[in-house]
């Protein structure tokens, strides 16, 4: 039996309960480096138990659709943000935790020039960029401890455009 999660636009709404969508939507907060450019301030709550953050590079093989999600992950320990090197689109895949485990994944695709940063704890499929270069900018935690609980399901689900 094939379980479908429906890929839907990603909106900072509807991305809420799971983080911050990341992108220069509305007027900057601040006009600077002599009227050149826009800052837009402050655009996603990092948030770690301990340790400290750090900037990785991620290089990742693109996917294709339909995608079959098998495997969900999450990072009690600290956020983790997503910004990618390139104005390509990606998928988000993202699940409620439902008593430990994760609930039915909702799937986003980005629009060039966003990005998202996982609240602490919420379970996400791996990073999924679609068309390549697959190289990403990762913002997340650096420091001792377990950070990493993976959920493998018994049933995958077939990610499909709407």
């Amino acid at each position: 039996m094939t379980r479908v999660v429906h890929i839907a636009p990603l909106t900072a709404q509807a991305f809420a309960p799971f983080g911050d969508v990341l992108d220069v939507s509305g007027a900057p907060d601040k006009i600077i480096n002599q009227g050149q450019c826009g800052r837009y301030h402050d655009r996603a709550v990092l948030d770690f138990a301990d340790g400290r953050a750090g900037i990785s590079l991620f290089d990742a093989n693109p996917r294709t659709l339909p995608y079959q999600l098998d495997m969900v992950e999450r990072h009690p320990q600290g956020s983790q943000a997503f910004i990618p090197m390139s104005h390509q689109p990606f998928l988000v895949i993202v699940a409620p935790d439902e008593n430990g485990v994760p609930g039915q994944p909702q799937a986003f695709v980005t629009q060039p020039g966003q990005a998202v940063n996982y609240h602490r704890g919420t379970w996400h499929g791996v990073l999924t960029p679609l068309h390549a270069p697959g190289l990403f900018a990762v913002v997340d935690r650096i420091g001792s401890g377990a950070n990493l609980e993976e959920h493998w399901f018994d049933t995958p689900y077939e990610v499909v455009e709407r």
